[in-house]
């Protein structure tokens, strides 16, 4: 089993139910996390996944404004899955840097788990 890592991808983007997220955009972080049950060891890029590619995958998904950060993850989960169906398991953490909420400091976000069979 192989697990590979896609961590702090950082984009601006227009997702949100606010009208102002759609004018004025965010910041947001992406994490994944990608296993892959793999019985060989891997000995070239078609014995694992390509994390090129799945960069990729999320960068064309960041760039589709979506409303929220929760259909976001899952279609990113779907498309990943989609470009290499021996994922087993897919996790997929989207962070929103400057949230619009008043007197707020920090970050909000999602975490996606998918098991695949």
């Amino acid at each position: 089993m192989y697990t590979i890592h896609l961590h702090q991808l950082s984009f601006f983007s227009f997702h949100g139910l606010h009208e102002e997220e759609k004018i004025l955009g965010n910041y947001f972080e992406v994490s994944l996390d990608i296993t892959m049950l793999n019985d060989i060891l891997v000995q070239s890029i078609d014995d694992t996944v390509n994390y090129a590619e799945v960069y990729e995958i999320v960068k064309y998904k960041m760039n589709k404004p979506t409303l929220l950060l929760e259909v976001l993850a899952a279609d990113m989960a779907t498309a990943i899955y989609a470009f290499n169906n021996r994922i087993n398991k897919i996790s997929i953490t989207i962070k929103k840097v400057t949230p619009p909420l008043k007197n707020f400091s920090g970050q909000v976000g999602v975490t996606f788990e998918k098991i695949f069979d």
